[in-house]
């Protein structure tokens, strides 16, 4: 791993290996976590969906206040991932060296992605698993739950072999979804600006989220968008179903074409 300080500290990432502009013209993979991710909580994810596809790079890192990047105790404010897309990743991968890439991102990973794409940033397509674009009731009783869990079993000392300061990551997180101000929060006005292909990947028996979220996208986007829907899978489907979403990762990536088109994948 390494560190690099970007805005208020340092990014754990892990960059393999460093981009080549002249090496390859397949896009570079960056891979963007959940609200309670890290590097670490990808498991083997990255690598394995670099070698399928042959990404001449790939990218994962720790937002701030996750993993082992620098330990933030402030509140989130309800803008916390507009901040993520619009500041923090261009200034991270204009630091790295990665240009036009397609961004991998889970839960608010995925929707950090759209609103990165949706901002105008040049991407080469997105795959997004188990992403919001608003907040559903079923979201909510969910993150009340898994507060509820954190408070009265050893999930806080499970987080913690992967976050510096598991407490202040869970309350950040937790915290800014259950505020009132967040019921309102909605980023399909940044749905039509995205050209770029879209891969959506959802579960069934997502506690998190419906296919409302899947449904929206599709019908905001301007850009190509095709669906993969997971029978008797979660929030979590890079973990729960990791052959058939790789699959699915994989015929996206490599049927994507310089100009930003895909070749037809199949649907499952």
């Amino acid at each position: 791993m390494a560190l690099v300080d970007i805005g208020r500290g340092p990014i754990e990432h892990r960059l393999e290996p460093a981009p080549d502009p002249t090496a390859a013209t397949r896009a570079p993979l960056v891979f963007l976590h959940e609200g309670l991710g890290s590097v670490g909580l990808w498991r083997d994810v990255p690598d394995r969906v670099r070698a399928a596809t042959g990404a001449p790079t790939t990218l994962v890192y720790s937002r701030h206040g996750h993993g082992r990047s620098v330990v933030v105790t402030e509140p989130a404010p309800v803008s916390y991932m507009h901040h993520e897309a619009d500041v923090v990743l261009p200034a991270l991968l204009h630091r790295l060296g990665i240009e036009r890439p397609v961004l991998i991102g889970h839960s608010d990973g995925a929707s950090i992605a759209l609103l990165h794409a949706g901002a105008g940033h040049d991407v080469a397509g997105l795959v997004l698993l188990a992403p919001h674009v608003f907040v559903e009731d079923v979201t909510v009783a969910s993150i009340e739950a898994v507060r509820d869990r954190f408070d009265t079993t050893d999930l806080a000392e499970r987080m913690s072999r992967h976050h510096d300061d598991a407490t202040a990551t869970f309350r950040r997180w937790n915290d800014v979804w259950l505020s009132r101000a967040f019921r309102t929060w909605d980023i399909t006005d940044r749905l039509g600006a995205i050209e770029a292909p879209v891969l959506v990947i959802q579960g069934l028996a997502d506690e998190y989220g419906t296919l409302a979220q899947v449904d929206a996208i599709e019908a905001g986007v301007s850009g190509p968008c095709e669906r993969l829907v997971l029978d008797g899978v979660g929030h979590a489907p890079h973990l729960e179903a990791p052959d058939a979403t790789i699959a699915a990762i994989t015929r996206f990536v490599t049927g994507l074409r310089p100009g930003g088109c895909t070749s037809p994948t199949s649907e499952a």
